[in-house]
């Protein structure tokens, strides 16, 4: 069992969420799409759409961060029945990792298979330029180095074994399609490939943070996915992640630039129809 505040949860409380939702579907996703800030509209395009807010369904979390609707939306992309998340859960909000993945487990008892998981990031990478689309190869989680793991205590083997290995945590047969799938769409002067940071937030980086974190290895810097990828990995499930790089971060004493949510959320407008397109080609390609 893991707590959040006087909230605790155990695998009858993801499978009465699970059940619930059963009851209320007439076809069970195989794909989840995450949408991170500002990346919601791309629930908007699913056909055959069931909506749920997250308050309807039993044991959700609420999210609370402004560019979050707070739904699920089931439906079809390019054929395939998915459900999407419009707005995420952070550990910022005063969440715990176990209500952060909460709708994980859910999704992996409603029978998805394939994860896609979708952020705003900051640039670390000197080559990134601000609407890139980055796919994640890797990342780094600084909660988890603290100790701060979503697989933290008890382990129930009825969603995955005690020690899962992650060196393969994002799939490369995945992100190899969805290259090619940016290749169809003209898109490859703004793909990159890149490793991925979670810190844990709501403040945006210092400059030496910044500079520690590219001395890393990062290539882009966030506040999210990292734990909803560890506890699908966990689930057994595929994953594809994606960052939108919306700010460059500051390395720079002498720089005047400041990173604001609100530069984050008019980014995500200006590439959603990119993203849209993508994600639907992707999805119509996958088996």
């Amino acid at each position: 069992m893991a707590c959040d505040g006087e909230r605790s949860y155990g695998y009858d409380d993801y499978k009465e969420a699970a059940d619930w939702l059963l009851d209320h579907i007439d076809q069970k996703p195989r794909i989840a799409i995450i949408c991170g800030s500002g990346l919601g509209p791309l629930a908007n395009t699913l056909e055959e759409q069931t909506v749920f807010p997250y308050e309807d369904i039993p044991h959700f979390p609420r999210s609370t961060v402004s560019g979050h609707a707070g739904r699920l939306v089931f439906g079809r992309l390019s054929g395939k029945a998915c459900v999407c998340m419009q707005g995420r859960f952070h550990f910022y909000e005063g969440h715990s990792s176990s209500t952060v993945t909460f709708p994980i487990r859910v999704f992996f008892l409603l029978g998805v298979e394939i994860l896609i998981v979708t952020n705003a990031a900051g640039g670390l990478n000197d080559k990134y330029n601000v609407g890139d689309i980055m796919f994640i190869k890797d990342h780094i989680s600084m909660p988890g180095l603290a100790g701060q793991n979503p697989l933290r205590g008890p382990n129930d083997e009825r969603f995955g074994v005690r020690f899962p290995c992650v060196s393969d945590a994002y799939d490369k047969d995945l992100r190899n399609l969805a290259l090619k799938c940016a290749e169809d769409l003209g898109y490859l002067d703004f793909i990159r490939e890149g490793v991925y940071c979670m810190v844990g937030g709501p403040s945006y980086e210092t400059i030496a943070e910044c500079c520690m974190l590219k001395a890393l290895g990062a290539d882009a810097v966030g506040m999210s996915t990292v734990a909803e990828v560890l506890v699908a990995r966990h689930c057994g499930l595929r994953v594809f992640g994606l960052s939108l790089v919306t700010n460059k971060v500051v390395v720079s004493y002498e720089s005047q630039e400041r990173a604001n949510h609100e530069e984050v959320l008019q980014t995500s407008l200006l590439r959603a129809r990119a993203l849209q397109e993508l994600v639907t080609h992707l999805v119509g390609r996958m088996a």
